[in-house]
């Protein structure tokens, strides 16, 4: 509920605090007095846009700041979800700098602009002549269908699997398409993986050996010619150094036993001897293994083409190099032979987030449609006694085959207010007057289910007047029971009926004009209610027709 509402430098507002009540709250003052001033600053701390041009001074900030109390109506997950600290009363403001800059706070702490709207959503329904204009719009008739229906877990649910349903046709619409450009490309693949799978690539020391295997066949009649007479100079027919270092061996031995040193020179020769008897034998192992093999070198040649070319295709430098790229191309070959099997995981994860939307939407549909007969005949009662007699309302509705955000529903809201006429789309028949009656009407009976802790309603009876006038009070007076209701009208009959009445006023003064506002009671209400019936020349009669409306 709205406690208070402190406004200071908008428009024509220099500096105005205003306490509400629980209740019926009228608001009454002459054309250009204000009172859509007052309803701009309050649209401010509900999250509306606005700009420096709202200033009145323009060198100072505007503030306005509202007190609402809100202990009675569960929003503590809000301020729980959003890091703010709860309490009530809760203070919501906002400030505009005269660079046009905005800031919003709840609880002075700073928010952004749509949490300061979506808790100002919770708190107050500003109904104007403008949002009757909504009465003709599909989504709006829909909101009012569901309110009415009272199945916020329901409708939430349909909508979060829908939201699934929506995410699994955008997966499976995604694979198909990976799967087809994939497959494009799957015989390329394949035939790149089996001209490597064909090259048996295993080792990847394989071309190194290969060219040093290469080397030595191509040059092994020179390569045998030097082991011969590298093993003829060690160990041959003619003066070699095998012989020649026994004879060494032989003649230092003789003299060991008178001179010290030789058995150590001779024990090195000794060593010398077996080191180069054992290249010897090495020499000639690797003369006996290599030969002049023609065949072989083929091989090796081939074998080393076939590597070069793989490299030289695929650009790359090694054989570790060729395997990945043969391991990679199997992988995606794998990849691209599965899709199928991820597609049909696919189809069957969306068949049965469809089937539980379809569940979810026909439940929905059926909460809805059940609650229609008694929605139009309350609202046609009530048009009745709001001095329509003939006028029929009626919702109509049209099962989609396809899902959508809100279900399966497409509601269409028909109106007449001629005997003998076929409803029609309401934006299409229906008149001002007509439309803000019947809004009026829905509105009584949102008011029982909404939960909101305060409308206000700006001159939703324009049009009416007389014994109308005073139904429509009436209607307003009884919503006020269960709400927190702000009226402004200009109708004396629905102005009496407030449990508080305030007049928005200007003053004019030397330089300048500015707004204010104050609570009438007693012989200063009775005055205003008189000023409405009979114009600022207050006649007798008009007073005593004021007393008697206060009266009643």
């Amino acid at each position: 509920m709205l406690q208070s509402i402190s406004v200071s430098n908008y428009a024509l507002i220099r500096q105005l605090d205003i306490d509400f009540n629980p209740g019926l709250s009228i608001i009454t003052g002459e054309t250009g007095a204000g009172k859509s001033i007052l309803l701009g600053a309050l649209s401010l701390i509900l999250g509306n846009r606005a700009e420096s041009s709202v200033l009145l001074v323009k060198s100072k900030k505007c503030v306005v700041e509202g007190i609402f109390r809100i202990e009675e109506y569960g929003l503590e997950p809000f301020f729980q979800a959003n890091d703010l600290d709860y309490g009530s009363p809760c203070i919501l403001r906002r400030e505009i700098a005269p660079g046009g800059k905005s800031r919003a706070f709840i609880n002075d702490t700073p928010v952004t602009l749509p949490l300061l709207k979506e808790i100002g959503q919770s708190l107050v329904d500003i109904h104007s002549q403008h949002q009757s204009l909504l009465l003709g719009d599909t989504l709006f008739q829909l909101k009012v269908i569901d309110e009415l229906t009272r199945q916020p877990k329901l409708l939430a649910d349909y909508q979060s699997t829908f939201h699934s349903l929506r995410k699994a046709q955008q997966d499976l619409k995604r694979i198909i398409e990976q799967a087809d450009k994939s497959k494009v490309d799957l015989d390329y693949y394949q035939f790149q993986f089996e001209q490597l799978e064909t090259a048996k690539l295993f080792n990847e020391e394989e071309q190194y050996e290969l060219e040093s295997e290469q080397e030595i066949l191509t040059h092994a009649e020179e390569i045998k010619l030097a082991i011969d007479k590298s093993m003829a100079c060690l160990d041959g027919e003619e003066l070699t150094v095998l012989p020649i270092l026994k004879n060494a061996i032989r003649e230092l031995a003789q003299v060991e036993g008178f001179f010290p040193l030789a058995s150590n020179l001779k024990s090195r020769i000794e060593s010398t001897t077996i080191e180069l008897k054992d290249i010897a034998s090495e020499l000639e192992i690797h003369n006996e293994k290599i030969e002049h093999d023609p065949a072989r070198l083929t091989q090796v040649q081939d074998r080393l083409n076939t590597i070069y070319s793989l490299q030289q295709k695929h650009k790359l430098r090694s054989i570790k190099e060729l395997i990945d790229l043969r391991d990679q191309l199997s992988d995606k070959i794998n990849e691209i032979e599965s899709y199928d099997d991820e597609i049909r995981k696919h189809e069957q994860l969306y068949k049965g987030i469809a089937k539980r939307v379809g569940d979810l939407a026909l439940q929905l549909s059926s909460a809805r449609i059940k609650n229609l007969p008694q929605f139009e005949t309350k609202v046609n009662q009530m048009l009745k006694n709001l001095g329509m007699p003939n006028s029929l309302f009626k919702v109509e509705n049209r099962i989609s085959e396809e899902f959508a955000e809100h279900g399966i529903d497409n509601f269409s809201f028909l109106f007449t207010a001629n005997k003998k006429s076929e409803p029609q789309e309401i934006q299409k028949v229906a008149s001002g007057g007509e439309i803000s009656r019947l809004m009026l009407c829905i509105k009584s009976m949102l008011s029982e289910s909404s939960g909101l802790p305060t409308i206000i309603f700006d001159e939703i009876d324009t049009g009416v007047s007389g014994d109308i006038a005073d139904k429509v009070g009436n209607i307003i007076k009884e919503m006020s029971k269960g709400m927190q209701v702000i009226n402004i009208t200009h109708l004396p009959q629905i102005a009496a009926k407030g449990d508080y009445h305030y007049l928005v006023y200007k003053d004019e003064m030397a330089e300048t004009t500015e707004t204010g506002i104050r609570l009438l009671s007693g012989e200063t209400r009775l005055e205003e209610i008189a000023k409405m019936l009979s114009g600022k020349d207050v006649s007798h009669a008009a007073m005593e027709n004021a007393r008697v409306l206060l009266s009643q």
